[in-house]
Parts: structure tokens; C-alpha cells; sequence
């Protein structure tokens, strides 16, 4: 799928995650549908986000439903002068060039091992690599994340370079959604 890098501006209120999980305080969006179809794929990217005019670049997820979710941090929501609640005002653009994504230890250490898959690993795409962390790990619990560690490892000795049978989208799986929103307060 190819698509022209293209700038999408709307507007969109951050809310606050019902289950934030521990560390930092974040608040999410869900992307309008009609500019997640702007973007280069249905799974992971990482785009050019503007918010209230500040920029920085972020990771959107798969929301399952054709979409994509974008997580922001505190420190950015500050920074764009940006509120729990209220609209705020977002231009996202795709990267021309996705960042190499950062393969987790458990992974890199067995790929070190392993120096079939890492020869693999070492001659796919950009986009391979983030599918392949991407099924890692969305394992819901460790035995399945190791497991998936072990085949990722023999599927890629064998010299397959894609990840197989992974939905990046979550939409035929529907493995994946946008974080359900914590109730305003009354």
C-alpha cells in the first residue's frame, strides 16, 4: 500500500486511561478513521504529531477497529499546554522512514544466540522488525511472549522474514483496541 506523505489536522480531546497500569500519568486519543487512512499501514507507525503547535514524534497503536490510538505522555500534554478533557488541536504526519524500533532484551539476547536468526533479523525491513516486536511483545502472558521468543527465533533461522499468521492491525484478530477511557468526573 502506497501513500503520499500527507498531513492530517483535526481536532481531538485527550482522555485519561481507566487503567493506566503503574509509572507516569498519560492520557490517549483515537485517531478519526478518515486520517488513520492516511497513513502508510494499519499497524504500528510512528508518526510527526503536532499538539496546540508542539511537535514531537510518537508511536500509534492499532485501535482493531481500522484506526489507530496515540498514547501522550504528561510531560507532552504540558508542553502543548494541553488538558484532560478539552479539545485540543493535532496535525499528524507519517515519517518518510520508520526509526528502527527498540528490540527488547529478552529478544536481543536470544538472537545473539541464535546466529541463523540474526543474520535473518539483520537483513529485513524496518517494518519486519516492528511486526515482529509487535507479536512479541503483545503476548498477554510470559510463557506465550517466550514461546513466541523461541519461534520468532526458528522462523527466522529458517529465513523467513516476516512474521506469520500476525495481524498488525487487530482487526481480523481483534487482538487490539484503544485503552477504554476513565469516567469524567461529576
Amino acid at each position: 500500500m502506497s501513500h503520499a506523505i500527507t498531513k492530517s489536522q483535526f481536532q481531538a480531546r485527550p482522555l485519561r486511561p481507566k487503567e493506566p497500569g503503574g509509572g507516569d500519568a498519560w492520557a490517549f486519543i483515537v485517531l478519526p478513521r478518515e486520517v488513520s487512512a492516511t497513513l502508510p499501514r494499519r499497524g504500528r507507525t510512528t508518526v510527526a504529531v503536532t499538539m496546540n503547535g508542539h511537535r514531537f514524534e510518537a508511536l500509534l497503536e492499532p485501535d482493531g477497529q481500522k484506526s489507530h490510538w496515540l498514547r501522550i505522555d504528561e510531560s507532552e500534554l504540558e508542553s502543548a499546554k494541553a488538558l484532560i478533557g478539552r479539545d485540543a488541536r493535532f496535525e499528524i504526519a507519517a515519517l518518510e522512514q520508520q526509526p528502527e524500533p527498540d528490540v527488547p532484551g529478552d529478544f536481543a539476547k536470544a538472537l545473539n544466540a541464535a546466529p541463523e536468526s540474526r543474520a535473518t533479523w539483520d537483513a529485513t525491513t524496518t517494518i519486519a522488525r516492528i511486526d515482529w516486536i509487535h507479536w512479541i511483545t503483545s503476548a498477554k502472558q510470559d510463557k506465550t511472549r517466550s514461546k513466541r521468543i523461541k519461534d520468532a527465533c526458528e522462523m527466522l533461522a529458517a529465513g523467513k522474514k516476516r512474521v506469520c499468521c500476525f495481524d498488525p492491525s487487530g482487526f481480523y484478530s481483534k487482538a487490539f483496541s484503544a485503552p477504554r477511557a476513565e469516567e469524567p468526573a461529576r
